[in-house]
């Protein structure tokens, strides 16, 4: 039967000398037997359960839960066990190490529509990154809520071009109308605008809002802070507290 020094056992398993000692003085792996000179002395048992040690290491389990498994009378249960937890907690782990890749992904997109960057730019994306999932339900209600009009409208402008029939369109104009005040009233009583040189955030009269340019996330207006006129960046205004 062969022997195995520290070294060799620690060379064998390619960890350290350190790493052997260490489960060790956890009583993990308790050498067979000391040489006259008291040097530890490890067996081929010792060297495989060296190499599951090192195994479910790899694999995330603890110290502690390895500890346990060599104690347990019904190892199968217990490694079941701690394979469950350890899954669970690199499921945790992934998620967030994925929240994180996305926000990053985020800061580089909403990096690029900055024209000029100053480390207030970072507060400006901070807002409308934590504003992002409120700014897509408020554009999803206009969606839908908008869909059935347009759909009607084009139908009414296709019936009077072919048909010479107007009245649908003349229903769609009386609905339509005072659907698009209310909405719009509604849209910009919930959105701010963010500008991008004092980077103050401000609500605009609806009237300049409203007939303002712009495009799916910029809206060209007279910031009142600093006067600036140009493209500001939209976002949900925040509930006051």
């Amino acid at each position: 039967m062969s022997k195995y020094t520290t070294g060799e056992l620690a060379k064998l398993c390619d960890v350290s000398v350190r790493t052997v000692q260490y489960y060790d003085t956890r009583n993990i792996l308790i050498p067979s037997e000391l040489s006259e000179g008291g040097r530890r002395l490890y067996s081929d048992e010792d060297l495989k359960k060296m190499k599951i040690i090192c195994f479910l290491r790899k694999a995330g389990i603890s110290i502690n839960g390895i500890g346990e498994l060599f104690a347990a009378e019904d190892s199968g249960d217990v490694i079941s066990v701690l394979l469950d937890q350890q899954e669970q907690l690199l499921r945790h782990e992934i998620n967030e190490r994925q929240t994180k890749l996305d926000m990053l992904v985020q800061i580089r997109q909403e990096l690029k529509s900055v024209d000029n960057f100053s480390v207030e730019s970072i507060g400006d994306i901070a807002h409308i990154m934590q504003n992002r999932a409120k700014m897509n339900r408020l554009h999803a209600m206009m969606l839908i809520t908008g869909l059935p009009l347009g759909i009607v409208q084009w139908t009414a402008i296709l019936l009077w071009a072919m048909k010479g029939i107007w009245l649908l369109f003349v229903i769609w104009a009386v609905i339509a109308v005072p659907y698009a005040v209310l909405v719009s009233g509604y849209y910009f009583r919930n959105i701010v605008y963010i500008c991008p040189q004092c980077h103050e955030i401000f609500k605009p009269a609806w009237k300049e809002a409203f007939f303002a340019r712009h495009t799916p996330k910029l809206r060209k207006l007279t910031c009142p802070h600093c006067g600036r006129n140009g493209f500001c960046v939209e976002t949900y205004r925040e509930e006051e507290t």
